[in-house]
């Protein structure tokens, strides 16, 4: 099975897509990584770091991890026959998502979004607006109608996070979760023992 696809694109909040990456890797999973040009200009904005998905870890990756390029209409996630086990798009700018349910294809972001819904993969949108437009909630029921998983970057309190990396990795977990990779959730409801 071809590997999972996570694509950063330019919206603020792109520490989830390299969380997303990190995650992955750990559990052993292959991953492909696209980074439109935006999201590599906001990496280093917030967070100083490059598009290389490798610089990311502090010591090589228990996986592969492939940095595809964005212009490369003809790798592999283009076509129907390499379709990727599921595509995470993290954080989502609402420019991406209006192309995604336009179904414009200009890019290779864009293709791997329309391989993955007509063979009906999962395809994961973890949008970063506020506040939205209806412009950009008719684009994303339009792709919920589709079977799109919409999991806005919206962290949970219930699970008392210590910190913003306790607040980023409830947001990355439900994403993963939604993708259906196995990865296990690191914190969860349980209401039973009244905490999480």
């Amino acid at each position: 099975m071809n590997p999972p696809l996570v694509a950063i694109t330019g919206a603020s909040g792109v520490i989830y897509g390299v969380r997303c990456v990190q995650r992955l890797a750990e559990q052993g999973h292959d991953v492909h990584v696209l980074v439109s040009p935006a999201g590599e200009k906001v990496l280093g904005i917030e967070h100083g770091l490059s598009a290389d998905p490798l610089s990311w870890f502090d010591e090589p990756p228990r996986s592969h991890v492939e940095r595809l390029s964005i212009d490369d209409i003809a790798a592999r996630p283009a076509s129907g026959s390499q379709v990727p086990r599921a595509m995470i798009v993290v954080p989502c700018s609402m420019g991406t998502v209006g192309r995604i349910a336009a179904g414009l294809s200009s890019n290779l972001l864009e293709r791997a979004a329309d391989v993955v819904m007509k063979e009906r993969r999962p395809l994961i949108l973890v949008p970063r607006e506020t506040p939205l437009s209806a412009l950009h909630l008719r684009h994303l029921s339009t792709l919920a109608e589709l079977g799109v998983r919409i999991v806005p970057a919206m962290p949970a309190f219930y699970t008392q996070p210590a910190s913003i990396d306790d607040m980023i990795a409830f947001v990355v977990d439900r994403a993963l979760d939604a993708a259906d990779l196995n990865v296990p959730l690191r914190r969860t409801w349980r209401p039973d023992e009244g905490e999480a």
